[in-house]
């Protein structure tokens, strides 16, 4: 789960986290009220789950609170498109306006699980800002890492490694450990992903300030952190996504295609979605409905593929070890007795009880297409995908 900019920023200030002084307006008169608090030059930044705010015009500087509520004016109730959002852009309903610091350095700082390791990756750079994943691939020798075991915690001595990695001096040394240290802590309590200072300025002062901060947090874990799933905005996500989300289907991922999957397991459902593409067709979702012995999840995943217009057929690829495939074809059934289906549905079922789902199928008097393996079904969703086309 991801928050806005103004909501990640409150957590790291109260992990002791230096932050500029700011808050979130919704409207252009409020924008204007706290810049006239601030006081002096303010960023009005518009807030969505998306990178790339500059370049896309999302921020802009004011001298003026008449200023600021003129860029938020132009901001609010807009549709802001960055590299990040594709050409439909995100909604912007508020804006932080905080002040403006004066900026010596731009570096960065990150925390986030390496999946090699299992264990969280601390990354940091001199070279922080708009530009640090083209960085990253250009220039992968200036970013410093420290993988932290869980066991013993993040340790000064590889702060101070990050830090002189980042060309950090004297007595900025020891304050950037402090605050590597403190964003650990917040990363840990708060079971993230992702905590990314960027950029951590250094200001003219020669103090370290987080101007900039992104925070997303483990799903499996919200029910241990009521506070921060209530800062959830479903505005910005995906509504086919979000409606998944609803109804009890976690693993959905809407993608360009026109053909649905659903598919149990991961690595299956990835796989399946590479095959079509090889056979000439494009995947409508990834869809991983997990283990389930219950209908309920099937049939909600008819609903998505109804919902959603762009999708032309269907594949069931179910491979069943502790999912029963007599419980997936009880829900295909279901499913059918509950909506009109109008596309094609093309099915490949193996494993537990695959001979009572197949007598199931063929006893329902439901249409489908049946698939005898993996490759087969794909082959056969993309043709029937391509014929309703036409």
């Amino acid at each position: 789960m991801k928050v806005h900019e103004y909501q990640a920023k409150s957590l790291l200030s109260q992990f002791g986290i230096p932050v500029p002084r700011g808050k979130v307006a919704f409207t252009p008169a409020e924008a204007r009220a706290v810049a006239g608090e601030i006081g002096g030059r303010v960023v009005v930044k518009a807030q969505v789950y998306a990178g790339g705010r500059g370049k896309a015009g999302g921020i802009g500087l004011a001298d003026t609170p008449e200023e600021a509520e003129s860029i938020a004016r132009r901001l609010l109730g807009a549709r802001l498109v960055t590299r990040q959002t594709g050409p439909q852009g995100v909604p912007v309903s508020r804006v932080l306006v905080e002040e403006a610091a004066e900026v010596e350095r731009e570096l960065y700082l990150g925390i986030l699980i390496d999946g090699s390791t299992r264990m969280p990756l601390m990354i940091a750079s001199e070279a922080g800002g708009m530009e640090i994943e083209a960085m990253a691939q250009k220039a992968p020798e200036k970013l410093f890492k420290v993988s932290i075991d869980p066991a013993v915690g993040f340790q000064p001595f590889q702060g101070r490694r990050l830090a002189y990695g980042m060309n950090l001096t004297g007595e900025q040394v020891a304050e950037a450990v402090g605050l590597m240290s403190r964003l650990y802590d917040l990363f840990l309590a708060k079971d993230c992903s992702l905590a990314e200072v960027n950029p951590l300025a250094v200001t003219a002062g020669g103090k370290l300030l987080a101007l900039d901060a992104k925070l997303s947090f483990d799903d499996s874990a919200l029910f241990r952190h009521k506070d921060i799933a209530l800062l959830y905005d479903e505005e910005q996500e995906e509504p086919l996504e979000v409606q998944a989300h609803k109804w009890g289907i976690n693993n959905y991922v809407k993608m360009e295609g026109n053909i649905g999957c659903l598919v149990n397991g991961a690595g299956l459902a990835m796989a399946v979605n590479d095959l079509i593409q090889q056979c000439g067709g494009s995947a409508a979702n990834f869809l991983d409905i997990g283990t389930l012995n219950t209908t309920a999840r099937v049939v909600n995943a008819f609903r998505m593929f109804v919902a959603d217009p762009r999708v032309k057929a269907v594949l069931v690829n179910i491979f069943g070890g502790m999912a029963r495939v007599d419980v997936i074809a009880k829900g295909i059934v279901e499913a059918y007795g509950e909506m009109d289906i109008g596309f094609p549905v093309v099915v490949r079922l193996a494993g537990t009880n695959v001979a009572e789902g197949r007598r199931i199928l063929a006893e329902s008097g439901i249409k489908f297409i049946e698939a005898k393996d993996f490759y087969d079904g794909a082959r056969k969703v993309v043709a029937a995908a391509k014929k309703v086309r036409k």
